[in-house]
């Protein structure tokens, strides 16, 4: 069917490098993306560390039991609101990085999309005759695979979506829960 195999050849070529440029991406966000938790998961265990070692001698230095569950109960709501600061940082580290990452992957359906379209073209140029049966339903295969990524690629944001709203809303109810219990 190729005429010319020079031109399956170089569009062979285009693909793979566009690939390894795309994965190369990919795996750059990723270890961005993984830098950041484990800085933050550094940065809350360093700080976990030191309340946990104040708590523990200000609740052995407290004079009667009374004391003692005042200071736990003042040692609770930082700790409470701690946990839901880092659940908003862990959400914003996961969403950053979720973007960056659709971001290269809709750049990337949309340069293999424009590349393939451009090679069926050229191909349906110098096919031989009698053959336009055959190219329009490529060519329509290749636009119903796009249209089902692209349905795909948007159930997929609305989950995503959808899941950091309910993180984010469990964190805040936690919270609450938190501080009334605390209050009480």
């Amino acid at each position: 069917m190729f005429s010319n195999t020079e031109q399956y050849t170089s569009a062979s070529k285009a693909f793979f490098e566009s690939q390894l440029a795309a994965l190369s991406a990919l795996t750059s966000i990723a270890m961005h993306g993984t830098e950041k938790l484990v800085a933050l998961n550094m940065a809350v265990a360093k700080a976990s560390a030191a309340d946990t070692a104040a708590a523990t001698k200000d609740l052995l230095a407290a004079k009667d039991p009374q004391a003692f569950f005042s200071l736990a109960t003042a040692y609770t709501t930082p700790n409470t609101e701690k946990v839901a600061a880092y659940g908003r940082q862990l959400t914003d580290i996961v969403s950053a990085t979720k973007a960056e990452f659709s971001k290269v992957a809709d750049a990337q359906v949309a340069e293999v999309q424009s590349k393939v379209s451009a090679l069926v073209d050229d191909i349906a140029k110098s096919a031989p005759a009698g053959s336009e049966n055959v190219m329009a339903m490529l060519k329509s295969s290749i636009t119903n695979a796009h249209a089902g990524y692209e349905q795909m690629n948007s159930a997929a944001k609305q989950a995503v979506e959808a899941t950091g709203a309910h993180v984010a809303a469990a964190s805040d109810q936690l919270t609450q829960v938190v501080k009334k219990a605390a209050a009480k």
